[in-house]
């Protein structure tokens, strides 16, 4: 498992781990970006995730960013799963989809720690018999 560069943003910051016991790896935004007031956004981080197949890797946003930004996960909670990684849409680009709850422009500037992602292991059923494969980039899956 390792986390890459998407080629669009070769200088965009490796995610990383703050304290040795910190169970997240920061991600950080590869540019900048403007959420307008009640809209949804995406944060791209110009990073990917190579998984292990029974791996996802969950994104949640720092705790301090609904307070101090105004932002919240637009979705609740995000799911990169392993198939995600060199999708032929998008190379697996990790983004971090946003709501922004507030009155006004919210601004997000290049570099800055905008979320973490924890590696997580998943079961299946002894019954399950899911076949589909992965045909695209975010939110591709039906």
């Amino acid at each position: 498992m390792k986390f890459e560069r998407v080629s669009k943003y070769p200088n965009a910051i490796l995610p990383f781990r703050a304290t040795e016991r910190s169970a997240g790896y920061d991600f950080c935004a590869s540019e900048g970006v403007f959420v307008r007031p009640h809209s949804i956004s995406l944060i791209p981080t110009g990073i990917k995730c190579q998984l292990q197949r029974d791996c996802y890797l969950q994104l949640a946003l720092r705790s301090s960013t609904p307070k101090k930004k105004g932002l919240m996960l637009a979705n609740g909670i995000g799911i990169i799963d392993a198939d995600y990684y060199n999708n032929p849409d998008n190379e697996g680009h990790i983004m971090f989809q946003v709501y922004n709850f507030t009155d006004s422009t919210v601004e997000i500037e290049e570099g800055e720690r905008i979320g973490q992602g924890v590696i997580l292991t998943y079961f299946t059923t002894d019954d399950d018999n899911a076949s589909g494969t992965r045909s695209g980039g975010f939110g591709s899956t039906s």
